[in-house]
């Protein structure tokens, strides 16, 4: 995913945003950028963990029932 602290290139693009959300952001100095940068850093992490999710969905069920059936390491171990 692309990173959100590192300085990268910038590429000029086209959006098209309601016009009274353009005003209200603008009157209140929202940086658009900014603000379209992070959104879409957010959504990206959504994605990527929806996916990992699917794509893990097996593994965590075996697990799962694994540590139905047996536990896990630590039970005799625990205090609490």
């Amino acid at each position: 995913m692309p990173s959100a602290k590192r300085a990268q290139p910038k590429s000029a693009t086209n959006v098209s945003i309601r016009r009274d959300l353009l005003e209200a952001a603008r009157a209140s100095k929202i940086n658009l950028s900014a603000t379209l940068e992070q959104a879409l850093i957010e959504k990206l992490r959504e994605a990527q963990q929806r996916q990992w999710r699917e794509e893990s969905r097996e593994s965590i069920a075996a697990y799962n029932q694994h540590v139905e059936k047996y536990g896990v390491f630590s039970d005799g171990s625990r205090s609490f």
